[in-house]
């Protein structure tokens, strides 16, 4: 019997403020922050990654942005490229058409794609073959249920879920979530986080040593 590892190797044991790279990984034009992983077959293109987030296999982002403490699971697509279906024809040869020896490609297609950004919060888990479309942008803490098909904002620390993606319920109440986001606890250094990982394992104790009493809930523009 052959055994064919299609997802991926053993998880890393440690990571470092260098990124972590699995092979085969494609990058281009995008940044990485410290203490990232990126597993193997994923693809990258204009996207920035913040510190902490970690993308698991065969992940790709087109034109986005991911905040720190990003938890992307296997076969997510962020911002997967729209064509342009006005035309006669939506294929790719009239905006590529030096691939096909047609003439020069149409560069205000891939103007007009990187107009349309994905930006991901901080804190925000996205589910298992989850895909989030163009232009969509969602708030800190929120989470994108596996196989959602995400066509509008998601409001901070809310659950959707569905085809297309729909709320099901808030992962926090919105005094509870308000409290914990003004924390920006996602910017404290890393010396910080570990000093006070005991506190990040129980709520009630995270809220009661550096939450304030109230806070306004965020929202998205």
């Amino acid at each position: 019997m052959t055994y064919i590892d299609s997802h991926g190797g053993d998880r890393v044991k440690s990571l470092s403020p260098e990124p972590t790279i699995h092979d085969p990984v494609q990058i281009t034009e995008s940044t990485l922050g410290e203490w990232t992983e990126i597993r193997p077959h994923s693809r990258l293109h204009a996207a920035e990654i913040g510190d902490y987030t970690y993308l698991m296999e065969r992940v790709q982002l087109d034109y986005t942005t991911i905040g720190k403490f990003g938890n992307i699971a296997s076969d997510v697509r962020l911002g997967p490229p729209n064509h342009p279906i006005d035309r006669p024809t939506a294929h790719h040869f009239t905006y590529r058409a030096a691939m096909y020896d047609m003439g020069e490609d149409d560069d205000t297609i891939f103007e007009w794609r990187a107009d349309q950004p994905v930006e991901i919060g901080h804190d925000v888990w996205i589910g298992h073959s989850a895909t989030v479309l163009p232009g969509s942008t969602i708030g800190n803490g929120a989470v994108v249920a596996a196989g959602a098909v995400v066509v509008d904002d998601v409001p901070p620390y809310s659950i959707v879920a569905g085809v297309p993606a729909k709320p099901v319920r808030r992962r926090f109440p919105e005094d509870v979530a308000a409290r914990l986001e003004a924390t920006e606890w996602w910017h404290w250094d890393h010396e910080t986080l570990a000093d006070r990982l005991a506190d990040f394992r129980d709520l009630e104790s995270f809220l009661s040593a550096y939450a304030p009493e109230t806070a306004e809930p965020s929202r998205l523009d």
